[in-house]
């Protein structure tokens, strides 16, 4: 009637894997940490299973299974890239439990990983979490909690 825009609440995502929450700027390599691909987060897992950190729908799935793309319902696209490198091992060492065009909810399990076998060939099993489309959000912050649980713990939250 006055024409006033809500103002949103912040949506939340939950961690997509177990371990510790950093910012993207700490991940130790380039290509995150310098934005390449966009703004984001990572988690120093702990844990070998990764999920969706929020409902939506996987648009990716890359062939190596290191990597899974989800589209939320408002827009906001989000690519889940596990460790470092690990596209070099050319799928050995990752299940893919999802597919495209799959809807997912938050907490559901979309790739499992050998732990062992990765971190025995020397990667760094850090999960990014990458806002791919700037323009899906106006702002997001971290959680205060840097200890995270796959599904469970909120790791982030967005406003539009």
């Amino acid at each position: 009637m006055f024409g006033f825009k809500k103002k949103s609440a912040p949506k939340e995502l939950v961690a997509v894997v177990d371990g510790t929450l950093i910012p993207i700027e700490e991940v130790k390599d380039p290509v995150f940490s310098q934005k390449m691909m966009g703004d984001g987060y990572a988690i120093v897992s702990t844990g070998d299973t990764i999920c969706a950190c929020a409902d939506g729908e996987v648009t990716m799935v890359f062939p190596s299974g290191h990597a899974v793309g989800l589209t939320l319902a408002d827009g906001m696209e989000i690519l889940i890239h596990i460790g470092i490198d690990t596209v070099n091992e050319n799928g050995q060492g990752f299940t893919c439990l999802c597919k495209k065009g799959q809807k997912v909810h938050a907490g559901d399990d979309l790739v499992k990983i050998d732990r062992a076998y990765l971190e025995g060939k020397g990667y760094d099993l850090s999960v990014i979490v990458i806002f791919t489309k700037a323009d899906a959000y106006k702002s997001f912050e971290l959680a205060q909690d840097k200890t995270m649980k796959a599904g469970s713990t909120i790791s982030a939250t967005y406003t539009h």
